[in-house]
């Protein structure tokens, strides 16, 4: 409606449309059709969760960033080391990863969001290498190349066990993501929210309306390297074992990818994204072993030639096209 007030508006962005609980139907289904594959459906939904925390300061915020696997990382090795050495309690682990990626991303985004531009997409970089450089360094408490051993997770809430066919890890994951996404969801339909699209369409003119734009980015920044220490979590917990590959360039590559896939600043481009690049990685890595990459290479290059603003925003313009057609 035209004339609805700003409040209004807010109001109905909060409302839950009925296509909004197709992706948890069809996670649901997938519980039972997966089968085999469960393992598989659990790592799809952790990229998922990892990409909607990438789509809060790339999508929303227009933070560019190449090192978002540095959170993660700092995530997965919080838990690892918590179950190690703590408690293999799998819901205050993911809280110990939370909190630990959250101090790294306030930390780190104060320095780094005061650049733009290269600068910052490099300080990114240098972020991610210098940890990955300190968990190597670290291997008597982070286990080094060999990753860390002895990771054990008792069951949820004390009744839940992991098992060998991954039910438990699926369902598990499928929790954590669907209150992450709800988290968000408001988040991005909130004031807050709304000024953080106003910070990447115009930092200078919001600057000049009064809106603490370094605050926000800073805030959005924390949150969001947060929710990637939670995945980083999830990971750990469900596998049972942590790495130093958490926290390599290539995640963080392909974590972009994957959002870039779906449509950034979209809220369900990281649950279309990260599911379309798992599934082909999964059966390109199958069909070509050796030279897998480069077909996720060349569908990257078609969506970005030809579906801007990714899967989602080709499905928009055409639905678009469908209804001109129908007047």
């Amino acid at each position: 409606m035209a004339g609805a007030s700003p409040v209004q508006q807010l109001i109905r962005a909060h409302r839950l449309r009925l296509i909004e609980l197709l992706p948890w139907l069809l996670a649901v289904l997938g519980y039972f059709g997966f089968g085999d594959y469960l393992p598989l459906g659990s790592q799809i939904l952790i990229m998922i969760l990892f990409a909607l925390s990438l789509d809060l300061v790339l999508g929303y915020a227009g933070i560019v960033t190449l090192g978002h696997a540095a959170f993660f990382g700092v995530g997965a090795y919080a838990a690892g080391i918590y179950s190690v050495h703590v408690s293999g309690e799998p819901l205050s682990g993911l809280l110990v990863g939370a909190l630990a990626a959250a101090v790294v991303g306030l930390a780190s985004g104060a320095v780094i969001l005061r650049t733009s531009g290269l600068t910052l997409l490099m300080l990114t970089l240098a972020v991610t290498s210098l940890l990955s450089a300190a968990a190597n360094d670290a291997g008597f408490i982070t286990g080094g190349n060999d990753g860390l051993q002895g990771v054990a997770i008792n069951p949820i809430l004390g009744a839940f066990s992991f098992g060998l066919f991954g039910r438990t890890a699926y369902l598990y994951c499928l929790a954590v993501l669907f209150v992450a996404w709800l988290f968000v969801r408001r988040l991005a339909h909130s004031p807050f929210g709304r000024s953080l699209a106003g910070i990447r369409e115009n930092a200078v003119r919001m600057h000049a309306i009064g809106a603490p734009v370094r605050r926000r980015l800073l805030t959005v920044y924390t949150i969001s390297a947060a929710i990637a220490g939670v995945a980083g979590a999830l990971l750990t917990q469900t596998t049972q074992f942590v790495g130093l590959t958490v926290l390599s360039f290539e995640r963080s590559g392909a974590i972009v990818i994957m959002l870039v896939l779906g449509g950034a600043g979209r809220l369900y481009g990281a649950f279309v994204g990260a599911t379309l690049y798992m599934i082909a990685q999964d059966q390109l890595a199958e069909m070509d072993p050796v030279f897998w990459d480069f077909w996720i290479g060349l569908m990257l290059v078609l969506i970005v030639l030809f579906a801007r603003g990714g899967i989602l925003g080709l499905t928009d313009r055409i639905l678009r096209l469908i209804r001109r057609r129908r007047r």
